[in-house]
């Protein structure tokens, strides 16, 4: 029973806070993140109310994500960023928020030609999206920003390319209205990017299907105005298929 009770003894009393600190980055280069966890929580109680206490919260929640955790860390930095609204830390509380969820994602963004996107995925990617859109808009100066700002067009792209990619699904197998609709969402949302262009082929090609000549030529003439040099209107349509033989034909 005493052998218990040692062990279960917390061996940080009396413990400064910067021994607690310093303990705590030692274990994170050690990549021990779970003890890492501890002593900033312990540091969090110990030295509240200070600018180090802020710190751990911080440190903790970086801690959390490196221990595939994503979901509490999030939720440490919320609690962050509430508790904390004039930090001068805040520009990197949105940025890590934004990492976590981005590479929460990233087994996703590898592989967005072969599955949909979950409700899921779509969550994720977007509150990454509007965490770096805090940094870009609210904290212009931030070192963080510029990193950020690339990561948004990032996001961008790979949300239209995978709305594009289960538009071209469809298509395939003859969907042709589930088609025309995924592609009326990715030129909806994501607007100015290059994968825009395949989205107004797929939809010219479907309503060729369906016989929708006017809702056809409509759309052509918007793809023509947009993207004038597109490979598009140097290949002859198979007005049987709705296809073109080139590297935006999606037909067997």
């Amino acid at each position: 029973m005493l052998g218990g009770c040692a062990n279960d003894a917390d061996m940080t009393v009396g413990w400064t806070t910067d021994r607690l600190y310093s303990e705590a980055k030692e274990q994170m280069e050690n990549h021990s993140y779970e003890k890492a966890i501890g002593y900033y929580e312990k540091l969090e109680g110990r030295a509240a109310g200070t600018t180090l206490a802020q710190q751990a919260q911080l440190e903790k929640a970086f801690a959390q994500y490196k221990n595939a955790e994503p979901a509490l860390a999030v939720s440490t930095i919320d609690r962050f960023i509430k508790l904390n609204p004039s930090s001068p830390a805040l520009d990197y509380a949105f940025y890590l928020r934004g990492i976590v969820n981005f590479n929460d994602d990233l087994g996703f963004f590898a592989r967005y030609f072969n599955q949909d996107l979950s409700e899921r995925d779509q969550k994720a990617a977007k509150q990454s999206f509007e965490s770096f859109k805090e940094v870009v808009v609210r904290f212009p100066e931030s070192k963080y920003a510029p990193d950020a700002a690339l990561r948004m067009r990032f996001i961008i792209n790979t949300l239209a390319k995978s709305e594009v990619a289960v538009a071209r699904y469809y298509f395939k197998k003859g969907a042709y209205v589930a088609a025309i609709n995924r592609a009326k969402a990715a030129i909806s949302d994501y607007q100015e990017v290059p994968v825009i262009e395949e989205a107004l082929i797929i939809m010219i090609n479907s309503y060729n299907a369906l016989g929708l000549q006017q809702l056809k030529e409509d759309t052509v003439r918007v793809l023509q105005q947009s993207f004038p040099r597109s490979e598009y209107f140097g290949k002859k349509i198979n007005e049987k298929s709705g296809t073109n033989k080139s590297w935006f034909s999606f037909g067997k």
